[in-house]
């Protein structure tokens, strides 16, 4: 069992997932605490509905990023946090929270990093012409989703697709890869060497895929 804290911004739905997970034992942890600094989130309303004590963080009460950071990573470890899962927070984190948490803070990010960082993604990959998108969920550093990477999931791009209609694909795959990225780390299978995620004892995925399919090879 791990102690979860969830930080969150908007929707929540891959709060929802873990929740989720957790309530069909299918993932062996408990969240402990919620965290918004927005305090019109969806996401809270979903943690209350679980018991799930939330916390509200107001950045416009602390002179610097810093200060409030300071005050979340307190926060925190007064909840004996073992795992900071971002689950939407829009907000980056200071360096000082980052090495408060040091390879114990995950994220999700909705395309197939390295490529497509940042903002925007679903409609990047779209523009671009790729024909695979996908997920990451991956060790938070202190660069812009550059840490080293844990799972990923992959989301054919089609001809017609719309910014909305892949990223409602790829977050179905965000919902599938997040819990099951944090039952990793409760099984104590994650090992960081550099910027290498190695997931002991794990599946291997075999299949090849393309997009569109090939045809004269069958």
């Amino acid at each position: 069992m791990i102690n979860l804290g969830i930080l969150v911004s908007g929707n929540g739905t891959n709060l929802q997932a873990i929740i989720d997970s957790i309530e069909a034992k299918r993932l062996d942890a408990r969240i402990k605490i919620v965290i918004s600094n927005n305090p019109n989130a969806y996401a809270i309303e979903r943690a209350k509905k679980h018991h799930i004590p939330v916390f509200i963080i107001n950045d416009k009460h602390f002179h610097t990023r810093e200060d409030a950071d300071k005050h979340l990573v307190e926060l925190l470890k007064s909840h004996r946090i073992e795992l900071v899962v971002l689950a939407g927070f829009m907000r980056l984190l200071s360096p000082l929270f980052i090495k408060s948490f040091s390879m114990k803070i995950i994220n999700i990010h909705p395309a197939l990093l390295p490529a497509f960082p940042g903002l925007h993604v679903q409609k990047k990959a779209i523009d671009y012409g790729v024909k695979f998108s996908g997920c990451t969920v991956h060790i938070v550093d202190e660069g812009v989703d550059t840490g080293p990477i844990i799972i990923q999931a992959v989301v054919p791009v089609h001809s017609d697709d719309t910014e909305k209609t892949l990223a409602q694909r790829i977050l179905i795959e965000e919902h599938r890869i997040y819990p099951q990225a944090i039952q990793f780390f409760t099984e104590e299978r994650i090992e960081i060497k550099g910027r290498k995620v190695v997931v002991r004892n794990c599946h291997k995925t075999e299949d090849v895929l393309e997009n569109p399919k090939v045809e004269i090879f069958k």
